[in-house]
């Protein structure tokens, strides 16, 4: 907020001047297409004559267009994570006709690499990741199908409005749709103390993060700084913070089924009828477990204060609904599953138990097996908890009950119900039907900026879920508004914004400009040339994989365990036991909270505890020291020689050829080819040894790490 001599006197009182009024921010007022600005020439798209009148008025223009193969191996990165193939570049450099460049931008959207590339981001911004997080870090071994769900939208281009209803009310607008049922997975990648003890505390803690990144993730607002006080520069309350709450406020963690219904009545009637043949064995088995069960639950039980405790006696449809939220949280760890208590049991006791146990397991062969599962959300009833101001954002100081409602400098009303499956109160199906309203005036500004940064490093909000007063102003409104409503008039097509900005000519120029400006913009904030962005962890791998033949294209389906460097020992991290699944694309690599992959970790993937707009991109001694010294890195560098003289056998030229294409996506300069011919003439020609360094050495060069 500007300084202002009228602020003094309420900083020294210790107050707050309150919410700016709404006509000072931008960001809540109505999206309108503004008129496009003349064009000089008639190649000019409408994304260029917005930033060409920027930059006229500085006295810059573009710079001139990028080579054919540096703008391959750029789009290729963007669009889908991966370098293009010798055999794409090749095609695209003999490629001379007008629309050499719209065919293979058109072949990149429709390839299943996109969702996957895009993904990444996305994945990021909800804090995705397939462990509890917290101490304990228990796995989530079905977060990934939520994953998956992302990378098919995104191929699919399902339009974003459907996409973000599917992820706040899922089960209640489309409960027939197994693809919403999983998105609603959206809500339950909060971290989880699951031992902990205050559950009401607890609860507070997820609605807080429930709330926070939705606002953040769809409306690109910071409401968080709200949930203790009017926010201190956007028109934010805090009775805004908590009516937003009140449409999550009756959360209920789920594990949906997913059988195909053609499927089901088959599934149910064989599983019936395992349970009724093995009904005597585990119910004689159920009575031997008995007391050491309820011994240790009530050892468990102990553990709460006796109005947590309390809950477990209630029978559930006596419960309130708050109720009902809390038994829950505390059953799950009162309730004893899973252990074995044969260890404990002596004498007849201990042969019975055996003997049964042996039943058991020639029984269990003819079991059904479990229909596939999702980690989803949906609500504890038909009527949702109260939700109530928290003074100071403190959980044991409610204040006044408080009805579901939209921010009141976009729309000060509460919410209706939208009707909805008996069982919810329809509470989220009303909040994304209005986020997903056409009048709106943030969702779609906030997703056009979330592309706009993905493809140029920077958002033209660089505050990419900060479009209040906090955040940064953005360097071309009018563009913004125009991409926008471009977006909605399109049904809302993700893959029509990419290629939007893709083909225009900004997206186009060459990485290296002007001095002139570097003099006027040195934060290139006009665009008057395309910013050079370094690889992220997951591409950087991806790449390395790509240039060492032996990437593993198969998509989707449980995560895998690559192997970790070998001084790194960490429980819970089981490496794939076949090779080709440690090679999958780094997108399907396990998300654990508390071990980060090392290498994403290294080169700045965030830790997924909170939701991420914009990842940092550090340089620091660790990630070159990993490059030229990491065995796995190393073993990239030895399959990549491999591959190559496989390819090239004992010809220099081929090999030294083979190797720049595949990693660089160019030919080598004859004073680069000089360089290298010298260099194997010193280690005595084509060795594994020797094509083994070459490869290792360029897998390390700033041109294989960065896209200009």
């Amino acid at each position: 907020m500007p300084w202002s001599a009228a602020l003094l006197p309420l900083l020294l009182a210790g107050t707050s001047p309150g919410p700016r009024p709404v006509a000072d921010d931008w960001a809540y007022h109505p999206v309108t297409r503004p008129a496009v600005p003349p064009r000089q020439s008639g190649h000019v798209t409408a994304v260029d004559a917005f930033l060409l009148e920027k930059l006229a008025a500085r006295g810059l223009s573009f710079a001139p267009p990028a080579e054919k193969a540096a703008l391959l191996r750029r789009v290729t990165f963007d669009l889908t994570g991966l370098p293009p193939t010798p055999d794409d570049l090749a095609a695209f450099l003999a490629d001379d006709s007008p629309g050499a460049y719209e065919k293979v931008v058109d072949r990149l959207l429709a390839s299943p690499r996109f969702g996957e590339r895009v993904a990444l981001w996305w994945l990021d911004l909800v804090r995705y990741a397939e462990s509890e997080g917290f101490k304990s870090d228990e796995p989530r071994p079905n977060a990934w199908r939520y994953r998956d769900y992302v990378i098919a939208a995104f191929n699919a281009d399902k339009p974003y409005d459907r996409f973000v209803k599917e992820q706040l009310a899922g089960d209640e607008l489309f409960p027939d749709s197994t693809d919403a049922l999983v998105a609603t997975g959206f809500l339950r990648h909060f971290p989880d103390e699951s031992n902990a003890v205050n559950v009401e505390q607890r609860r507070q803690e997820i609605l807080n993060d429930i709330t926070d990144t939705t606002a953040a993730a769809f409306l690109g607002l910071t409401f968080g700084c709200a949930k203790c006080h009017d926010h201190k520069t956007d028109p934010i309350t805090q009775l805004d913070y908590y009516r937003l709450q009140a449409f999550f406020a009756g959360y209920r963690p789920t594990d949906l089924p997913l059988v195909p219904p053609d499927q089901k009545a088959r599934q149910d009637a064989a599983r019936r009828a395992w349970d009724q043949k093995t009904a005597a064995t585990r119910a004689a088995m159920a009575e031997l477990e008995r007391p050491y069960r309820e011994a240790e639950s009530a050892r468990q039980r102990k553990r709460f204060p006796d109005e947590y405790a309390r809950l477990l006696d209630v029978p559930a449809e006596k419960r309130t609904p708050l109720e009902r939220q809390l038994a829950a949280m505390v059953e799950k760890q009162v309730e004893v599953r899973g252990q074995d208590f044969s260890k404990k049991m002596k004498g007849d006791v201990k042969e019975r138990w055996d003997e049964l146990a042996s039943r058991m397991s020639r029984l269990a062969k003819e079991r059904p097996a479990d229909p596939p599962a999702a980690m989803g959300m949906t609500d504890v009833g038909p009527v949702a908890p109260p939700t109530h101001l928290l003074k100071r954002g403190d959980w044991r100081k409610p204040g006044g009950e408080v009805a579901p409602g939209f921010p009141s400098a976009v729309d000060d009303r509460d919410a209706e119900p939208i009707p909805t499956p008996a069982g919810t109160p329809g509470r989220r199906a009303a909040l994304a039907a209005w986020i997903t309203d056409p009048k709106n005036p943030l969702t779609a500004r906030v997703m056009v900026n979330r592309v706009w940064q993905h493809l140029f490093g920077r958002g033209i909000v660089a505050s990419a879920s900060d479009l209040g007063v906090s955040g940064e102003r953005p360097t071309h409104p009018e563009l913004l508004d125009w991409l926008a409503a471009d977006f909605v008039a399109h049904g809302w097509s993700v893959k029509h914004v990419y290629r939007r900005v893709v083909t225009a000519a900004a997206y186009r120029q060459a990485a290296r400009g002007s001095d002139a400006g570097m003099k006027a913009d040195p934060e290139n904030a006009l665009l008057w040339q395309m910013p050079r962005k370094r690889l992220d962890g997951e591409s950087l791998r991806d790449a390395m994989l790509a240039a060492a033949g032996t990437l593993n294209l198969t998509a989707g389906g449980p995560s895998v365990f690559p192997e970790l460097p070998a001084e790194l020992k960490a429980g819970g991290w089981k490496v794939s036991d076949d090779p080709a699944e440690r090679a999958r694309r780094s997108v399907y690599v396990c998300v654990k909270r508390n071990l980060r992959y090392p290498l994403f970790s290294l080169f700045d993937s965030p830790e997924r505890t909170e939701t991420c707009a914009r990842r940092f991109v550090t340089t620091t001694a660790p990630q070159a020291l990993t490059l030229l010294n990491d065995r796995i890195v190393l073993g990239f560098a030895g399959a990549f020689a491999a591959r190559v003289t496989a390819d090239a056998g004992a010809d220099e030229d081929k090999v030294i050829d083979r190797v720049f294409t595949r990693a660089l996506s160019r030919q080598p300069t004859s004073e680069e080819r000089a360089a290298v011919h010298a260099f194997l003439a010193k280690r005595g020609g084509v060795t594994p040894e020797a094509v083994t360094d070459l490869c290792h050495a360029v897998l390390n060069l700033n041109e294989f790490l960065f896209v200009d």
